[in-house]
């Protein structure tokens, strides 16, 4: 849900006097980014190709803060 959603929400409950009681945040962490000039690698998903054409092990570069980073859950808003 991204945050001007959430506010839309909120706002029409409390216009209505009604009450929120559930929120969910499934992808709330691809809603952030990451601190400029903050620069994160993690290993392939699996499924991916480890080993580049040259033989040397492939990293990723993280673009967005995923779950399970330690940045993730202070970089959505």
């Amino acid at each position: 849900m991204r945050a001007t959603s959430l506010r839309t929400l909120a706002s029409l409950a409390a216009q209505r006097n009604l009450s929120m009681r559930r929120w969910d945040f499934v992808a709330a962490y691809l809603q952030g980014d990451l601190e400029q000039g903050e620069v994160v690698y993690c290993h392939p998903p699996p499924g991916y190709a480890t080993l580049g054409p040259d033989g040397k092990s492939r990293v990723c570069r993280v673009v967005k803060p995923i779950y399970g980073m330690a940045q993730a859950g202070r970089r959505w808003q």
